[in-house]
């Protein structure tokens, strides 16, 4: 299977999905639609079992599957050490500081979300325009702000409720210091920061595309999710990008790396390689639930409605991001993300 072929593929499982419920979803929201929040909570609820959650819980498996080899007792043993030690540690944060655990929580999911970005404009759509580290750089971060800050500034209110919410599982749901994000100068601020990034990101990559048809589909895409993150309200819209998104296109990721998935991706059966992909997740899935339930234990304002049920998930999300992020890094190194032409970095997930 040549590494076009193999991007083909990937494409069309993980990326084609995504663009489609998007567009839908925000023409939709453009006409008018309306959808009461309980309803809104309900992509999230999915994520659980539906790529979401699941998509982390191979980090096990992955630091050996990009080196072309088996996992080993060693190389388990460094991630549970992993996820132990650095998630407990933010986990236990949430207790002491919750508020800064919010703040350091968007912090990392927009390194992050803006991180898987990169990969799969690079090693996936293969798009030329992104030649140097910097520029890459320069890319996650612009990226990470449409999920992360695009809501704070289209949908104040629902975003401060999700915030006050996971506050209010540990404390008094005050905000203290992060209050001024809310103000309408805060929000001028972030808009900026937002745009600023944006369009650095757009005209270097315009100066430096040899393909005019890669940068616009860079260009393309920030499009719609900066229409898509201003018209969807912000529980929804981050809820589907999660799901439909970011994790499908890691999941895509974790399938170029399985030697027996990939040849199920090269002939087409992607019922198999997914099927494969749940058998791996389905065990640490399990245990994350049983967190779940631990931290419900825990918590000092039990969760009763649906929102705070939410919350839960999503501090217990935040505790699982950090070592996550940790091993996605490893991937990216492994797979020279930040350094390596277009065209190599293809070639290295398909060797």
């Amino acid at each position: 299977m040549t590494a076009d072929s193999a991007r083909r593929s990937l494409v069309r499982l993980t990326v084609v999905p995504g663009w489609v419920v998007f567009a839908v979803i925000t023409a939709a929201f453009a006409a008018g639609l309306t959808v009461p929040l309980r309803y809104q909570f309900v992509p999230l609820v999915a994520s659980v079992l539906v790529f979401g959650l699941p998509h982390g819980a191979v980090d096990h498996l992955a630091p050996t599957r990009v080196q072309g080899q088996p996992p080993t007792g060693r190389s388990l043993a460094a991630v549970g050490v992993l996820y132990a030690v650095v998630g407990g540690c933010y986990a236990l944060a949430w207790f002491l500081a919750p508020v800064a655990s919010f703040a350091v929580f968007i912090l990392i999911t927009w390194l992050h979300w803006g991180q898987g970005e990169v990969h799969s404009l690079v090693g996936v759509l293969g798009v030329d325009h992104l030649t140097t580290p910097a520029q890459r750089a320069l890319t996650a971060l612009a990226r990470g702000t449409l999920p992360m800050l695009v809501p704070l500034v289209a949908f104040p209110e629902q975003y401060r409720l999700v915030t006050e919410t996971l506050v209010g599982l540990f404390t008094t749901p005050t905000l203290g210091w992060a209050e001024g994000a809310f103000t309408p100068d805060g929000r001028l601020v972030v808009g900026v920061v937002v745009a600023g990034l944006l369009a650095g990101s757009l005209a270097l990559g315009y100066v430096r595309a040899q393909r005019r048809r890669d940068w616009l589909v860079d260009a393309g895409e920030v499009g719609l999710l900066v229409a898509y993150f201003a018209l969807v309200p912000p529980v929804l819209a981050v809820g589907l990008y999660f799901t439909c998104w970011h994790a499908l296109r890691h999941v895509g990721r974790l399938l170029a790396i399985d030697p027996t998935a990939r040849e199920r991706l090269a002939d087409r059966e992607y019922g198999q390689a997914l099927g494969r992909f749940a058998r791996d997740a389905a065990p640490l899935t399990a245990v994350s639930l049983v967190f779940l339930g631990v931290f419900y234990w825990l918590v000092p304002v039990a969760p009763g409605s649906i929102s705070e049920w939410v919350g839960l998930y999503l501090v217990l999300i935040a505790a699982l991001t950090l070592p996550h992020v940790v091993v996605v890094a490893w991937l990216d190194h492994q797979q020279l993300v930040w350094t390596s032409r277009p065209a190599l970095l293809a070639e290295r997930q398909w060797e």
